[in-house]
């Protein structure tokens, strides 16, 4: 798999920040090699239900996001922490350098936290996020999103990608998801939709398997 260029002309921001020198190989060490083997330990407050926790309930689509976590050789990977965050159903960030004309949501703040069972499956309770406009060209927009960042059983394993939704007609607009330039890595990016795992007057339920390493691993995020 072909992962995005550090520089990538469309994206203009990777100009800004890209290395300018080459790289500089770090042998791996017993640090990167061993994990962040949780167990029963739970890293801060368990929160996988973003509609939760408000004084009211939060205003949007609220949907159901599972999958499995799973190593180069399909494996799952248990015990590990999922954290994700994304902006709210108007497409707006809670955060203070978000400041487009977009309702802020104060019974949503976007960000969860959650950890793999026995079997790698995990789930979040949330809203589907709206698309944003973002200032690399003009009437560009970012597709609908949310971010994961993944810690795998080792730190070499540290993920951090984006989850897409199907048909989403900003996909061609969008040098984010095209930077990744093999189109089967960019399928791998985008939820699919489960009408079987939709519960009834409730939610909608999207699936996204996550796989760490290999050649069917799930695409890096380049940071912007």
């Amino acid at each position: 798999m072909r992962e995005p260029q550090l520089d990538y002309p469309d994206y203009k921001s990777t100009a800004l920040r890209h290395p300018k020198q080459p790289l500089v190989y770090l042998p791996e060490q017993v640090t990167e090699l061993t994990g962040p083997q949780l167990g029963q330990l739970r890293p801060g407050k368990i929160q996988n239900d973003l509609t939760a926790g408000h004084d009211g309930e939060p205003i949007g689509e609220r949907i159901t996001v599972s999958g499995r976590l799973l190593d180069s050789d399909g494996r799952p990977i248990a015990d590990s922490l999922i954290e994700i965050w994304q902006a709210n159903a108007a497409g707006r960030y809670a955060h203070r350098w978000d400041r487009w004309p977009a309702p802020l949501d104060p019974h949503f703040t976007g960000g969860g936290r959650t950890v793999t069972d026995s079997e790698g499956t995990y789930e979040f309770v949330t809203i589907k996020p709206g698309p944003y406009p973002w200032g690399n060209h003009y009437n560009a927009w970012r597709p609908a999103h949310i971010h994961f960042s993944l810690l795998g059983r080792s730190f070499e394993q540290r993920l951090v990608t984006q989850m897409y939704f199907p048909g989403d007609p900003l996909f061609p607009h969008d040098p984010i998801f095209n930077s990744v330039r093999d189109e089967r890595a960019r399928e791998r990016m985008i939820s699919r939709f489960s009408i079987d795992e939709s519960q009834d007057n409730w939610a909608l339920a999207y699936k996204f398997d996550i796989v760490l390493g290999g050649r069917s691993s799930t695409p890096i995020e380049e940071a912007h």
